[in-house]
């Protein structure tokens, strides 16, 4: 960190903006604690608990394990049978490598609180972290089932069930998404993605569909627009699209064409180009099943 900072109030409100922006800034909270904060604990007041938890995390992230001690060994004497004081345990676990304690932690506070989500959040990121994909994909179904909104969850179920190319879950995660912000241009894109991976002439019609709405939304979405102009003219060469949808198919395919060669024209050609490219590499998974 460039500036520096010599009276503790100064760092103190540093710490308190990025909490309130959530940003992590971890090397630099341990720095400061270690510097100026540490020697001023007792000046925060009850502001020095949130204090003491951002620095505990931001150690994680460095790995600064003395000074995570140190913050959890404080806060377990002040709130000894906090939740989430025992969450902030499985997580110097879980730094540690050591898996099966933090999960039994994790266990113990969603026995006593099912709708800590959380803890149950950390369980799905453990199992992730060791490749058990089935358990985190049990785990994550188990805590959607309680709360049914959060987008974020059913996004990351879909990633996971891809990854297991289990696709008709994956198309059930985002249709659950498209229900949430059924005009989100990004949850359309996903959808159509999937379709077009599965395959198959019934697969592509749903895919064009959802990529024309997508382009529709946000005219500058180069994945879509360049999904649009594949799945078109897939279609169109398809024996089994009749005349009238050929012809349909036609007019999208000049149409996203157009579109991309006005993006191309108007933009930095290295971005559009990375943008087609990662394009590429999401609608060529299923190629082999397009007919």
């Amino acid at each position: 960190m460039e500036k520096q900072f010599k009276h503790w109030e100064d760092v103190r409100d540093l710490f308190r903006n990025w909490r309130e922006e959530n940003c992590r800034q971890s090397e630099d909270v341990v720095d400061l604690w270690k510097e100026v904060l540490v020697n001023h604990f007792s000046k925060l007041g009850d502001e020095g608990w949130l204090v003491l938890e951002q620095v505990f995390i931001a150690a994680l992230d460095c790995h600064s394990m003395e000074v995570a001690n140190f913050c959890l060994s404080k806060l377990n004497q002040e709130f000894p049978d906090s939740m989430r004081v025992k969450r902030l345990k499985a997580m110097k676990y879980e730094a540690l490598e050591r898996y099966e304690d933090a999960l039994d932690i994790l266990d113990i506070i969603i026995k006593k609180d099912e709708t800590n989500a959380a803890s149950r959040k950390r369980k799905v990121t453990i199992y992730k972290s060791q490749g058990m994909i089935i358990e985190a994909i049990k785990e994550l179904t188990d805590y959607l089932r309680i709360f049914m909104a959060d987008q974020e969850a059913w996004m990351e179920l879909s990633d996971l069930y891809i990854s297991q190319q289990e696709w008709n879950k994956a198309a059930f995660c985002v249709e659950e998404l498209i229900l949430h912000s059924p005009f989100n241009h990004l949850y359309l894109q996903r959808y159509a993605e999937i379709k077009y991976t599965q395959g198959g002439y019934e697969n592509l019609e749903v895919a064009r569909s959802y990529y024309a709405q997508a382009a529709k939304l946000n005219p500058n979405n180069v994945r879509a627009l360049y999904g649009l102009l594949l799945t078109s003219v897939h279609m169109a060469s398809n024996s089994k699209c009749p005349s009238q949808k050929k012809k349909e198919s036609i007019k999208l395919s000049e149409w996203a064409t157009n579109q991309l060669s006005q993006l191309q024209s108007s933009n930095d050609s290295k971005l559009f180009s990375s943008q087609i490219l990662e394009g590429m590499g999401n609608l060529q998974i299923g190629n082999d099943a397009k007919n």
